[in-house]
């Protein structure tokens, strides 16, 4: 048993090196993603409906469920944050219609599980890395999702950002022009420490939608734990007691 469990731990250790592998080399940033932090969360989800609501959708999270979770009154959360004809019982919808796909060459993806298949330190990331590219149909493009179909709908917040290459030699020793990151061409409306933390309260909601119970699960974790310790121990001198007579 323990071999096998060894067998499975390494190959979902291989998956996940295989997985960063494929990020290239530029790594994610931390996103230092807290879902207890309620009033991260409460922004994080002004900032999604505002800025990620007209295109995407959250179609497994219910407005109630969000306004029940993040402590958010129900007046709030009717005028600030639903914008279409949707109730508070249903669930949170785009505000783009279903034929719209040849706006973007796609249709924009539903994101509540992006979070748990990708993690918020790539949602974080993600929305750090834009790049100035004339050759785009919205003249931007990515450092973590290249020839990205998505516009910076952030711009106007972070500003605009350049791309830096680098030399690099290649497999048979020829140099060549790598992508390395990214530096400031334009400012935006936020300073860097504060587009920092709206795009972190992003990437916090967006944990939060891919998993509502998780802070609940996380927390009832401990308690099993704890119990699980204390039922060792009556366990052992139990057996003890058993076996004593044994010895």
């Amino acid at each position: 048993m323990l071999k096998a469990s060894v067998l499975i731990g390494l190959a979902l250790l291989c998956v996940g090196t295989a997985s960063a592998a494929e990020e290239g080399e530029i790594r994610l940033m931390h996103s230092g993603a807290d879902i207890n932090n309620t009033e991260s969360l409460q922004r994080g989800a002004r900032n999604f409906m505002n800025y990620c609501s007209g295109c995407h959708s959250l179609k497994y999270l219910r407005y109630s469920r969000m306004s029940a979770d993040l402590k958010i009154p129900d007046s709030e959360l009717v005028k600030n944050l639903i914008f279409t004809s949707a109730k508070p019982f249903d669930e949170i919808g785009s505000a783009m219609p279903a034929d719209s796909a040849d706006w973007f060459g796609k249709q924009p993806p539903d994101l509540t599980l992006m979070a748990r298949v990708r993690g918020s330190d790539y949602i974080y990331s993600y929305l750090h890395g834009f790049y100035a590219d004339k050759t785009r149909l919205w003249g931007v493009n990515n450092l973590y999702l290249p020839g990205t179909a998505m516009p910076h709908v952030l711009y106007e917040r972070q500003g605009l950002q350049k791309p830096v290459y680098k030399n690099e030699k290649d497999a048979h020793g020829s140099a060549k022009m790598v992508l390395a990151g990214v530096e400031p061409m334009t400012p935006g409306a936020l300073k860097p420490e504060e587009y920092d933390q709206f795009v972190r309260d992003i990437a916090n909601f967006m944990d939060y939608a891919a998993e509502p119970i998780k802070a609940t699960r996380q927390s009832m974790g401990i308690y099993v734990i704890l119990f699980l310790l204390v039922f060792f121990v009556f366990a052992y001198l139990l057996k003890k007691e058993y076996w004593k007579d044994v010895h």
